[in-house]
Formats: C-alpha cells, sequence, structure tokens
C-alpha cells in the first residue's frame, strides 16, 4: 500500500520541510510561556504580606465605612429598623448595582465583556446564595430583634469559622495552634471595642443572635468557595456575576413580602452609590486575596471590621463612645492575632517557595 500518496499536502509538506512544524508551535509556546509567568509574577506580588496586608486594610476600612452610611441611609430613606423587608430590599438594590459596576470595570479594564460561561454559573449560583443572599437575609432578620453589640461580637465569629471551615472541612490548610490563638485574641478585640457602656446581653434568642450566628455561617463557606471557584474562573466576573444575581434575590424577595422602592434625592442617591461602591471594591479586592493566600490569612482581618465601624461612626456620626481605653487595647489583641497567623502563613508560603525552587533544579 503506498501511504506516500495518502498523505496530505500539509502533511508531505511537514515531512519534507521536518523545522516548518516547530516554527508553527513556537509562537504558541512563547506566547503560553509569557502567560505562565504572568500568573507567576502576579501570585507572587500578591502573596507578599505588605500587599495582604494594605489590600485587607483597604476592604476592612471600606466595610468599616459601611457603618455609619448604611444608619445615614436608613434615615435618608425613612426604613425603621424593625422593617425588614425594606432593609433588604436597600440591600438587595444597593448588591444589584455593584454587580452591575464590577461588571462594566472588569468589562473595561479587560478589553472584553465579563460573561460568564455556561460551567461558570453554577460556581456563581452557589457563591450569590451563600455570600449575598443567605449572609443578608439572616442578617437583617437578626438585627432586628438583637442589639448592635450583641450583632457585631456574634459576626466576627464569621472569621473563625471560616477558618475552622478550611482547615477541618475542606482541608485547604493546617489548623496551627497560632492560628486557633490568634483567632481568640482577635474575637476578644471584637467584644472589647464594643463594650461601650450598653455590654453584651448573655440572653439570647433564635430569631435574634441566631440568625446572625447563621449569617456568620453563610459568609464562612462564602469566604471557602470563593477561593475554590477562584481557581478557574476569574475572581471578578465571580464577584460581579454573584452580587448581580444576589441582589436581584433579595429584591424580588423583599418586593413579594411587601417592600417597595423609596424616591431618591441627589443625597440618597449619591449615598446609595457610594454603598455600592463599598460592595464592588472591597468584595473585589478581597475575593483576589482570597484566590493566592490561604483563607485564614486574609480572614483573620476582618477582627478589623468593627474597629474601623466605631472610629468611622465617631467621625461621621459623633458617636464618640466607643473611642475609650477599651478600644485601644481592642487594637493591640487584634494586632497580636494578626501576626500570629501571619507569621505562621509565611512560614508556609516560605516553605512552598523552597519546595518549588528544588523541583525546578
Amino acid at each position: 500500500m503506498n501511504t506516500k500518496n495518502n498523505m496530505s499536502p500539509n502533511e508531505t509538506l511537514s515531512k519534507s520541510n521536518p523545522y516548518q512544524s516547530s516554527q508553527e508551535t513556537l509562537p504558541r509556546q512563547n506566547a503560553k510561556q509569557s502567560s505562565e509567568e504572568k500568573q507567576l509574577k502576579r501570585k507572587t506580588f500578591l502573596q507578599k504580606r505588605i500587599v495582604v496586608f494594605f489590600g485587607a486594610m483597604i476592604c476592612c476600612a471600606l466595610w468599616g465605612s459601611a457603618f455609619p452610611c448604611v444608619k445615614i441611609g436608613m434615615k435618608l430613606f425613612a426604613i425603621r429598623p424593625d422593617q425588614t423587608a425594606d432593609q433588604i430590599l436597600f440591600a438587595g438594590c444597593r448588591f444589584a448595582l455593584a454587580g452591575i459596576l464590577v461588571i462594566i470595570v472588569g468589562s473595561l479594564l479587560k478589553k472584553k465583556p465579563l460573561i460568564p460561561k455556561k460551567q461558570e454559573l453554577p460556581s456563581i449560583l452557589w457563591l450569590c446564595l451563600f455570600q449575598t443572599v443567605g449572609q443578608y437575609f439572616f442578617y437583617y432578620i437578626g438585627i432586628a430583634h438583637t442589639s448592635g453589640v450583641n450583632t457585631s461580637i456574634v459576626d466576627s465569629l464569621s472569621i473563625f469559622l471560616s477558618i475552622l471551615s478550611a482547615s477541618l472541612l475542606f482541608r485547604m490548610e493546617k489548623l496551627t495552634g497560632r492560628k486557633i490563638l490568634g483567632c481568640i485574641l482577635g474575637f476578644l478585640g471584637v467584644v472589647l471595642v464594643n463594650l461601650n457602656g450598653g455590654g453584651f446581653n448573655f440572653h439570647m434568642t433564635w430569631i435574634g443572635e441566631g440568625m446572625i450566628l447563621c449569617s456568620a455561617i453563610t459568609y464562612s463557606f462564602s469566604s471557602i468557595f470563593a477561593k475554590i471557584f477562584s481557581r478557574k474562573s476569574d475572581p471578578v466576573l465571580l464577584s460581579g456575576w454573584q452580587f448581580l444575581i444576589g441582589g436581584l434575590i433579595l429584591s424580588v424577595g423583599a418586593m413579594l413580602a411587601g417592600a417597595r422602592p423609596k424616591s431618591l434625592t441627589p443625597g440618597s442617591f449619591l449615598l446609595f452609590l457610594y454603598l455600592a461602591f463599598i460592595s464592588m471594591a472591597a468584595y473585589t479586592i478581597w475575593t483576589i486575596l482570597l484566590k493566592y493566600n490561604d483563607v485564614s490569612l486574609v480572614s483573620v482581618y476582618g477582627f478589623m471590621n468593627p474597629v474601623f465601624g466605631v472610629l468611622l461612626s465617631a467621625l461621621f456620626l459623633g458617636e464618640t463612645e466607643g473611642l475609650n481605653w477599651n478600644y485601644l487595647l481592642s487594637l493591640i489583641f487584634i494586632a497580636i492575632g494578626i501576626n500570629l497567623v501571619n507569621r505562621q502563613a509565611k512560614r508556609n508560603v516560605n516553605q512552598t517557595a523552597e519546595v518549588t525552587s528544588q523541583n525546578t533544579k
């Protein structure tokens, strides 16, 4: 059988010119190598302690500013503390707008529309159900039936739960004594910053503190899912679409419960836009940090949220009763807790880098 005559013209040409095939694949190999080098540089940059520190602190400062801004927003829109459906509608519209902003800005930066692929839709739905829908559904029910102090303290358990889940349930990292001690110190810092006269009420109710705990649990799982899903998907795309879909679900549910949109004034619109910006910027940065770092390393900074909240509430609302000796002491406890977790994370990163270096030799 004459196999030579059965060859295609391209195969015949490739056989006659053995260098053609390698010359054609060389640009593709160079492009792939260049992309891998960029990914490695980005990963190395985002794993630097100083980058994680400033990125996480920016997120916490933005989330902390949401405390006084939400209070001001509730007054501008005439929403009472007992109007849970209206509060959920307020949150849903805010997150939907945040999602739209993330998708627009992300599309402009990447110079292509951020449209999820079919296989990415389940990840987006799981993330929005835990991060946006579940967390804030339970949260707004809870805050209507408990005090602000109890809410802040119980909600801070989400950080400890995130680290426990990442270590014990998903086996993504080791649970060490340093991490446990760091979480305990951070939690004590949150308790101290909230002891500003009212104190912590140990009388717990399922509809109050129970709902806040459910909110903390759903948020802790959302951190794990954000890290897992961002391995194969763009964290900016995940952030934008989970906010948009989750915000729409919250809004529709609130309106079915009787809530109705409020009229906007120039002042309320600007405040609402800023609240959407907080969600857009903070959660997107947070998800990017989670993609390249241990959950414990990033999550432990969440203990700073109520600290920034007290400080910014004093600046914008004149609520200065929280700025006393326990505020400074809480900062010390949280700083030590963050440092303990960071030391452990730095050791793990160095060990990984040494193994990678040895494997490449």
